[in-house]
């Protein structure tokens, strides 16, 4: 039981993390990002060829993969969204080929086969009768760490509460002088950084292959459905119900099962409760 209660809040940190990115842009930009995946893909197969491949400190790694993550964040907004104008079913197809042809091209670089990352901090440590290595555990204290630097910097910065109020209104918050189509591209590239950040913890967690990006993606929308879309703190409680869901099924059924039940309780929202548990639409 203590393994499980360990396991289950550790893994869920690092869940929340992935899924939150995924919950700003919906919140604000009222679009599935469904290339949301890919940017955890990018950030883990950067932090490979930085830290594995050329050398460089892991932090060195950690912060490539961010810029990578922001940079793509951002082209993927000039170039594909705002382009679409607001076409949501035009966007959420093109980020699904954009998440397929990014896979190619990490295949072209990388090749097909699977990676094994290093643990970002190596050795284990025994709580009681359970077994946490210090990778997991600094995967979701670092999780944790960033979550709490972004919900200060949306509540108490200028660019946060714009967010909020785009997020809202877009209409009110354009006439009250925000501009909304500055706060969609700067939404962009934050969620861009968290998801490539959430995707070195997230590979040095299970491992790298050019598919990575489906269960991520995955995650996010069941944590966003599940949750209450757009609702940042419903989001939160959600990754760990998701993430004691998934440490319960695979340690006490069998491993196979990991994920099966998250698509059921998908599908049990959306006919109960189609605006999910909290049913917020701002963030």
């Amino acid at each position: 039981m203590s393994q499980i209660i360990i396991q289950g809040l550790l893994l869920s940190g690092l869940y929340a993390l992935i899924a939150v990115g995924f919950t700003l842009i919906f919140s604000i930009g009222r679009v599935l990002n469904l290339a949301y995946g890919a940017y955890l893909m990018i950030g883990g197969y950067v932090y490979y060829h930085f830290t594995q491949v050329l050398g460089l400190p892991q932090i060195a790694g950690i912060l490539m993969a961010a810029i990578f993550g922001c940079v793509i964040g951002i082209l993927k907004y000039r170039l594909i969204v705002k382009t679409l104008k607001g076409d949501h079913v035009a966007v959420e197809i093109s980020t699904l080929i954009l998440a397929v042809v990014i896979q190619a091209g990490i295949v072209l670089v990388f090749n097909d086969s699977s990676k094994i990352l290093h643990p970002i901090v190596p050795g284990v440590w025994r709580i009681g009768g359970a077994t946490v290595t210090f990778n997991i555990l600094t995967a979701a204290l670092a999780s944790w760490a960033i979550l709490i630097g972004l919900y200060l910097f949306v509540r108490n910065t200028h660019i946060g509460r714009a967010m909020q109020a785009v997020s809202m209104d877009v209409k009110g918050a354009a006439i009250s002088g925000v501009d909304p189509d500055r706060i969609n591209l700067i939404t962009w590239g934050i969620s861009g950084a968290l998801g490539a950040v959430a995707g070195v913890f997230f590979a040095s967690y299970t491992q790298l292959s050019p598919s990575m990006w489906v269960a991520p993606l995955i995650i996010a929308v069941a944590v966003v459905i599940v949750g209450g879309i757009g609702s940042i703190i419903g989001s939160l409680i959600v990754a760990h119900i998701i993430g004691f869901m998934e440490i319960i099924s695979t340690t006490l059924i069998a491993a196979e099962l990991r994920g099966v039940f998250t698509m059921l309780l998908i599908i049990g929202v959306l006919v109960m409760r189609p605006r999910g548990l909290f049913g917020r639409e701002e963030l």
